[in-house]
């Protein structure tokens, strides 16, 4: 399916194709693929999955469709690709630009007084649980960006706490869904790469925990650093403030609140 999104309300008019495919290992896996058998993908362009049986978030875990469910209904799972250029922010930047415009396109599905929020880098949570993730890799010149949001089920993840849109009421369509969110990213990505990171990052704030917010930073099995959240910096890394007066700059970790 093709769609398109007009200029109206201060929108650009941007083109994107989303495929559908009925099942697959990985999106992000399959795009890796095509990237590594020298196929042209265009940027923006979505490879999207009914079921998914390999799909993996960060650390190598596991990401479920969370149920069975007939084409359109179920969970999006689905990645798309952007392609860097010299002029462009740092590629790791990309993940808040992702987080963004996954946030835009669910936040408005909550009723009050539920709302969405952004755990850095780009994980979006409501209730403290974790509606969904983002995996960015990279294959030359493209960083493939996948994207799993809970619409119609809660997966179960070790160590996580989640949930779906459908806890608040009746779970959007998936292929409706997927055109919201091409159209989200596809502005992100522009904003992105137009007006660097300072306009993004104010963004993300506003999005995001809260100033002050206790955190728990480390890979597990590693030691972890406790604090509390002092905003990103330029670069967009995360600003931890530790109980001894210093401050660390944090570009990579397991972030969690409390």
């Amino acid at each position: 399916m093709a769609g398109r999104v007009g200029g109206g309300g201060g929108l650009r008019a941007v083109s994107y194709l989303i495929e559908i495919v009925a099942t697959t290992g990985s999106t992000n896996a399959d795009l890796a693929a095509r990237l590594n058998a020298g196929e042209r993908l265009a940027e923006g362009d979505w490879l999207i999955a009914d079921r998914q049986h390999a799909g993996r978030g960060r650390l190598g875990r596991e990401w479920s469709d969370g149920s069975d469910h007939v084409r359109g209904s179920g969970n999006f799972m689905g990645s798309t690709t952007a392609r860097l250029t010299p002029h462009d922010p740092s590629p790791g930047t990309l993940a808040l630009a992702a987080g963004l415009a996954v946030y835009e396109a669910a936040a408005p599905l909550l009723p009050p007084p539920h709302r969405a929020m952004l755990k850095w880098p780009n994980d979006v949570l409501v209730a403290g649980a974790k509606l969904a993730g983002i995996l960015l890799e990279r294959v030359g010149d493209r960083v493939i960006i996948g994207i799993g949001v809970n619409l119609a089920a809660t997966p179960n993840i070790a160590g996580r706490a989640t949930i779906s849109l459908a806890h608040f009421g009746p779970a959007p369509g998936r292929d409706g869904f997927a055109e919201t969110l091409a159209a989200a990213f596809a502005e992100e990505l522009h904003r992105w790469r137009t007006y660097g990171l300072a306009p993004l990052i104010a963004r993300w704030h506003a999005a995001g925990h809260s100033i002050g917010t206790p955190l728990t930073v480390g890979e597990p099995g590693e030691a972890q650093l406790t604090g509390n959240f002092a905003g990103l910096s330029e670069d967009g890394a995360l600003r931890l403030a530790l109980p001894d007066g210093t401050e660390r700059s944090i570009h990579a970790g397991e972030v969690n609140l409390g």
